[in-house]
Protein backbone atom coordinates (compact mmCIF):
# COMPACT_ATOMS: atom_id res chain seq x y z
CA UNK A 1 0.00 0.00 0.00
CA UNK A 2 1.09 3.42 -1.18
CA UNK A 3 1.63 5.86 1.64
CA UNK A 4 3.11 9.80 1.86
CA UNK A 5 4.53 11.19 4.52
CA UNK A 6 6.35 14.83 4.83
CA UNK A 7 9.82 14.79 5.56
CA UNK A 8 11.41 16.90 7.85
CA UNK A 9 15.44 16.77 6.22
CA UNK A 10 15.19 17.03 2.45
CA UNK A 11 18.88 16.77 2.22
CA UNK A 12 18.81 14.35 0.45
CA UNK A 13 16.05 14.27 -1.88
CA UNK A 14 17.53 17.52 -3.04
CA UNK A 15 20.59 16.11 -4.01
CA UNK A 16 19.34 13.63 -5.95
CA UNK A 17 16.80 16.23 -7.55
CA UNK A 18 20.01 18.27 -8.76
CA UNK A 19 21.57 15.33 -10.10
CA UNK A 20 19.03 14.36 -12.19
CA UNK A 21 17.92 17.61 -13.52
CA UNK A 22 21.30 18.52 -14.28
CA UNK A 23 21.82 15.55 -16.61
CA UNK A 24 18.45 15.73 -18.12
CA UNK A 25 20.03 19.33 -19.09
CA UNK A 26 22.71 17.94 -20.44
CA UNK A 27 21.25 14.90 -22.15
CA UNK A 28 18.92 17.50 -23.45
CA UNK A 29 22.22 19.03 -25.32
CA UNK A 30 23.17 21.81 -23.45
CA UNK A 31 26.71 22.32 -22.05
CA UNK A 32 28.01 21.93 -18.63
CA UNK A 33 28.14 25.87 -17.69
CA UNK A 34 24.26 26.33 -19.16
CA UNK A 35 22.66 23.19 -17.52
CA UNK A 36 24.83 24.28 -13.98
CA UNK A 37 22.72 28.32 -14.65
CA UNK A 38 19.19 26.23 -15.61
CA UNK A 39 19.61 24.59 -12.17
CA UNK A 40 20.79 27.72 -10.24
CA UNK A 41 17.42 29.12 -11.15
CA UNK A 42 15.30 26.17 -9.74
CA UNK A 43 17.44 26.01 -6.79
CA UNK A 44 16.35 29.65 -6.10
CA UNK A 45 13.21 28.60 -4.80
CA UNK A 46 13.13 24.94 -3.68
CA UNK A 47 13.79 26.35 -0.22
CA UNK A 48 10.31 26.70 -0.09
CA UNK A 49 9.03 23.20 -1.43
CA UNK A 50 7.59 20.57 0.97
CA UNK A 51 8.93 17.09 0.62
CA UNK A 52 7.31 13.62 0.78
CA UNK A 53 8.44 10.33 0.68
CA UNK A 54 6.51 7.73 -1.16
CA UNK A 55 6.58 4.68 0.85
CA UNK A 56 5.28 0.63 0.73
CA UNK A 57 5.50 -1.36 3.01
CA UNK A 58 7.66 0.88 5.43
CA UNK A 59 9.74 1.38 2.54
CA UNK A 60 10.61 4.32 0.65
CA UNK A 61 10.32 3.70 -3.10
CA UNK A 62 10.25 7.89 -4.54
CA UNK A 63 9.72 11.28 -3.13
CA UNK A 64 7.24 14.18 -4.29
CA UNK A 65 7.91 17.73 -3.91
CA UNK A 66 5.24 20.51 -4.23
CA UNK A 67 4.71 24.04 -2.92
CA UNK A 68 1.56 26.45 -3.30
CA UNK A 69 2.14 30.38 -4.32
CA UNK A 70 0.78 33.34 -6.11
CA UNK A 71 1.02 33.40 -9.33
CA UNK A 72 0.40 37.10 -10.87
CA UNK A 73 -2.93 37.09 -8.95
CA UNK A 74 -4.11 33.40 -8.68
CA UNK A 75 -2.61 30.94 -6.18
CA UNK A 76 -0.67 27.85 -7.90
CA UNK A 77 0.29 24.64 -6.80
CA UNK A 78 3.44 23.57 -7.99
CA UNK A 79 4.65 19.77 -8.56
CA UNK A 80 8.32 20.07 -8.21
CA UNK A 81 9.17 16.62 -8.68
CA UNK A 82 7.64 12.83 -8.67
CA UNK A 83 10.14 10.46 -8.70
CA UNK A 84 9.63 6.71 -8.31
CA UNK A 85 12.39 4.35 -8.14
CA UNK A 86 12.89 1.76 -11.67
CA UNK A 87 12.47 -1.16 -9.54
CA UNK A 88 8.95 -0.07 -7.94
CA UNK A 89 7.72 1.88 -11.50
CA UNK A 90 4.39 0.93 -12.42
CA UNK A 91 2.96 -0.24 -9.39
CA UNK A 92 0.14 2.52 -8.71
CA UNK A 93 2.91 4.61 -6.45
CA UNK A 94 3.14 7.27 -8.76
CA UNK A 95 -0.67 7.92 -9.34
CA UNK A 96 -1.41 7.69 -5.93
CA UNK A 97 1.69 10.56 -5.36
CA UNK A 98 0.10 12.41 -8.08
CA UNK A 99 -3.69 12.07 -6.12
CA UNK A 100 -1.99 13.37 -2.89
CA UNK A 101 0.05 16.27 -4.64
CA UNK A 102 -3.34 17.14 -6.08
CA UNK A 103 -4.44 17.15 -2.87
CA UNK A 104 -2.40 19.11 -0.67
CA UNK A 105 -2.68 21.77 -3.18
CA UNK A 106 -6.15 22.38 -3.28
CA UNK A 107 -6.52 22.15 0.33
CA UNK A 108 -4.31 25.05 0.62
CA UNK A 109 -6.26 27.16 -1.74
CA UNK A 110 -4.23 26.20 -5.24
CA UNK A 111 -7.01 26.93 -8.21
CA UNK A 112 -4.68 25.46 -10.47
CA UNK A 113 -1.68 22.72 -10.34
CA UNK A 114 1.43 23.57 -12.82
CA UNK A 115 4.37 20.84 -13.47
CA UNK A 116 7.60 20.89 -15.68
CA UNK A 117 8.52 17.41 -17.46
CA UNK A 118 11.88 16.71 -18.86
CA UNK A 119 10.93 13.45 -20.15
CA UNK A 120 8.34 12.14 -22.42
CA UNK A 121 4.86 12.91 -20.53
CA UNK A 122 3.48 9.46 -20.36
CA UNK A 123 -0.17 8.67 -19.41
CA UNK A 124 0.34 9.78 -15.20
CA UNK A 125 0.25 13.33 -16.67
CA UNK A 126 -1.37 12.88 -20.24
CA UNK A 127 -4.82 14.69 -18.87
CA UNK A 128 -3.10 17.82 -17.98
CA UNK A 129 -2.83 20.72 -20.38
CA UNK A 130 -0.12 21.80 -22.38
CA UNK A 131 0.80 24.86 -20.76
CA UNK A 132 4.02 25.20 -23.12
CA UNK A 133 7.33 23.84 -24.46
CA UNK A 134 10.68 24.83 -24.13
CA UNK A 135 12.52 23.90 -27.54
CA UNK A 136 16.31 24.25 -28.71
CA UNK A 137 18.50 23.50 -30.87
CA UNK A 138 22.23 23.34 -31.91
CA UNK A 139 23.53 25.61 -34.84
CA UNK A 140 26.62 24.57 -36.28
CA UNK A 141 26.50 26.37 -39.46
CA UNK A 142 24.98 29.74 -40.97
CA UNK A 143 21.96 29.05 -42.17
CA UNK A 144 20.44 30.12 -45.48
CA UNK A 145 17.62 32.53 -45.53
CA UNK A 146 14.73 32.06 -48.42
CA UNK A 147 15.17 33.37 -51.45
CA UNK A 148 14.22 37.00 -51.33
CA UNK A 149 14.11 37.33 -47.74
CA UNK A 150 16.18 39.72 -45.96
CA UNK A 151 16.79 40.43 -42.39
CA UNK A 152 17.95 44.09 -41.12
CA UNK A 153 17.98 45.62 -37.46
CA UNK A 154 14.97 47.41 -36.50
CA UNK A 155 14.83 50.92 -36.65
CA UNK A 156 13.94 53.23 -33.52
CA UNK A 157 10.93 54.23 -35.48
CA UNK A 158 9.57 50.89 -35.88
CA UNK A 159 9.84 49.88 -32.12
CA UNK A 160 7.23 51.47 -30.69
CA UNK A 161 4.37 49.91 -33.05
CA UNK A 162 6.22 46.58 -32.70
CA UNK A 163 6.76 46.42 -29.06
CA UNK A 164 2.92 46.86 -29.11
CA UNK A 165 2.13 44.24 -31.11
CA UNK A 166 4.72 42.02 -29.21
CA UNK A 167 2.93 42.81 -26.07
CA UNK A 168 -0.54 41.93 -27.50
CA UNK A 169 0.86 38.79 -29.00
CA UNK A 170 2.26 37.55 -25.62
CA UNK A 171 -0.62 38.17 -23.97
CA UNK A 172 -2.25 36.34 -26.80
CA UNK A 173 -0.24 33.17 -26.03
CA UNK A 174 -0.81 33.21 -22.22
CA UNK A 175 -4.81 33.47 -22.30
CA UNK A 176 -4.92 30.99 -25.37
CA UNK A 177 -2.66 28.32 -23.01
CA UNK A 178 -5.03 28.66 -20.18
CA UNK A 179 -2.30 29.95 -18.22
CA UNK A 180 -4.16 33.24 -16.73
CA UNK A 181 -7.06 35.81 -17.57
CA UNK A 182 -6.32 38.36 -20.01
CA UNK A 183 -6.26 40.89 -17.18
CA UNK A 184 -3.70 38.95 -15.19
CA UNK A 185 -1.68 38.20 -18.79
CA UNK A 186 -1.62 42.09 -19.54
CA UNK A 187 0.13 42.82 -16.00
CA UNK A 188 2.62 40.43 -16.48
CA UNK A 189 3.50 41.57 -20.14
CA UNK A 190 4.04 44.97 -19.18
CA UNK A 191 6.44 43.49 -16.24
CA UNK A 192 8.54 41.00 -18.22
CA UNK A 193 8.62 43.68 -21.23
CA UNK A 194 10.15 46.00 -18.62
CA UNK A 195 12.63 43.70 -17.06
CA UNK A 196 14.29 42.04 -20.41
CA UNK A 197 13.99 44.74 -22.42
CA UNK A 198 14.68 48.10 -19.61
CA UNK A 199 16.34 50.17 -22.86
CA UNK A 200 14.27 48.89 -25.49
CA UNK A 201 16.53 48.73 -28.85
CA UNK A 202 19.69 50.01 -26.60
CA UNK A 203 19.30 46.99 -24.20
CA UNK A 204 22.42 45.12 -24.25
CA UNK A 205 22.89 41.60 -25.79
CA UNK A 206 19.56 41.61 -27.42
CA UNK A 207 18.96 41.48 -31.23
CA UNK A 208 15.91 43.06 -33.22
CA UNK A 209 15.30 42.48 -36.72
CA UNK A 210 12.99 43.13 -39.50
CA UNK A 211 12.50 40.64 -41.97
CA UNK A 212 11.77 41.59 -45.58
CA UNK A 213 10.62 40.12 -49.33
CA UNK A 214 10.21 41.73 -52.72
CA UNK A 215 10.62 45.00 -50.71
CA UNK A 216 8.29 45.04 -48.10
CA UNK A 217 7.96 43.68 -44.49
CA UNK A 218 6.93 40.28 -43.80
CA UNK A 219 7.71 40.09 -40.12
CA UNK A 220 10.20 40.76 -36.80
CA UNK A 221 12.52 38.88 -34.95
CA UNK A 222 13.69 39.54 -31.47
CA UNK A 223 16.69 37.24 -29.51
CA UNK A 224 18.82 37.59 -26.63
CA UNK A 225 22.09 36.46 -26.81
CA UNK A 226 24.11 34.74 -23.42
CA UNK A 227 20.87 33.83 -22.06
CA UNK A 228 22.64 30.69 -20.48
CA UNK A 229 26.35 30.10 -21.41
CA UNK A 230 26.64 29.79 -25.29
CA UNK A 231 22.79 29.43 -25.62
CA UNK A 232 20.52 32.35 -27.36
CA UNK A 233 17.11 32.81 -26.51
CA UNK A 234 14.18 33.17 -29.75
CA UNK A 235 11.69 35.44 -27.64
CA UNK A 236 10.35 36.40 -31.13
CA UNK A 237 10.09 35.55 -34.22
CA UNK A 238 6.83 36.29 -36.31
CA UNK A 239 5.68 36.13 -39.47
CA UNK A 240 2.66 38.57 -40.55
CA UNK A 241 -0.47 36.69 -41.10
CA UNK A 242 -0.80 37.53 -44.72
CA UNK A 243 2.40 35.71 -45.30
CA UNK A 244 2.31 32.59 -44.10
CA UNK A 245 2.23 29.65 -45.82
CA UNK A 246 5.20 30.48 -47.61
CA UNK A 247 8.11 29.45 -46.51
CA UNK A 248 9.09 32.40 -43.90
CA UNK A 249 8.60 31.02 -40.58
CA UNK A 250 11.46 28.70 -41.72
CA UNK A 251 13.00 32.14 -42.68
CA UNK A 252 12.70 34.04 -39.61
CA UNK A 253 14.20 30.99 -37.30
CA UNK A 254 17.20 30.87 -39.61
CA UNK A 255 17.52 35.13 -39.31
CA UNK A 256 17.52 34.02 -35.72
CA UNK A 257 20.34 31.50 -36.49
CA UNK A 258 22.40 33.42 -37.92
CA UNK A 259 22.07 35.99 -35.21
CA UNK A 260 23.20 33.58 -33.21
CA UNK A 261 26.07 32.73 -34.27
CA UNK A 262 27.15 35.86 -35.26
CA UNK A 263 26.86 36.57 -31.52
CA UNK A 264 29.13 33.45 -30.59
CA UNK A 265 26.72 31.12 -29.29
CA UNK A 266 25.75 27.76 -30.55
CA UNK A 267 22.38 26.78 -29.18
CA UNK A 268 18.68 28.31 -30.13
CA UNK A 269 15.73 27.81 -27.88
CA UNK A 270 12.69 29.33 -27.50
CA UNK A 271 9.33 28.79 -25.78
CA UNK A 272 6.66 27.95 -27.33
CA UNK A 273 2.57 28.19 -26.21
CA UNK A 274 0.13 25.45 -25.80
CA UNK A 275 -2.67 25.33 -28.09
CA UNK A 276 0.04 27.27 -31.03
CA UNK A 277 0.16 23.53 -32.81
CA UNK A 278 1.45 25.35 -35.89
CA UNK A 279 4.20 26.81 -34.70
CA UNK A 280 5.34 23.15 -32.37
CA UNK A 281 4.92 21.67 -36.05
CA UNK A 282 7.27 24.39 -37.31
CA UNK A 283 9.79 23.54 -34.48
CA UNK A 284 9.83 19.85 -34.83
CA UNK A 285 10.37 19.85 -38.66
CA UNK A 286 12.93 22.17 -38.28
CA UNK A 287 14.81 20.07 -35.57
CA UNK A 288 13.79 21.45 -32.43
CA UNK A 289 13.38 19.40 -30.13
CA UNK A 290 11.61 19.43 -26.25
CA UNK A 291 13.65 20.83 -23.60
CA UNK A 292 10.74 20.88 -20.94
CA UNK A 293 7.19 20.79 -21.25
CA UNK A 294 5.03 22.97 -18.52
CA UNK A 295 1.52 21.36 -17.83
CA UNK A 296 -1.38 22.55 -15.82
CA UNK A 297 -4.50 21.32 -14.58
CA UNK A 298 -7.49 22.88 -13.00
CA UNK A 299 -7.98 22.63 -9.38
CA UNK A 300 -10.07 20.77 -7.47
CA UNK A 301 -9.74 18.44 -10.53
CA UNK A 302 -13.49 17.18 -10.04
CA UNK A 303 -14.40 20.87 -11.25
CA UNK A 304 -12.21 20.85 -14.84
Amino acid sequence: MTEISVVGDSTEWQKDFERRLHASYTTAGLGADAAERRLEDVRVGIGDWTVAEITDAGARVGYVAVTVADDNGTLAGRIGDLRVDALHAGQGHEQAARDWAEEWCAERGARRLDIRLTEPVGELFGGYHVRGQLRMRRVSSPPELVDGVTARTMTQDEYPEWLASEKAAYIGDIVRAGALSSEEAARKADRDFAKVIPEGLSTPDNTFLVLEAAGGRIGTGWVKHGYLPGVTYGYSLFIQEEHRGKGYGRAAMAAGEQATLAAGDSMLMFTVWGGNEEAMRLYTRAGYHVMEEYRWIGLPCSAT
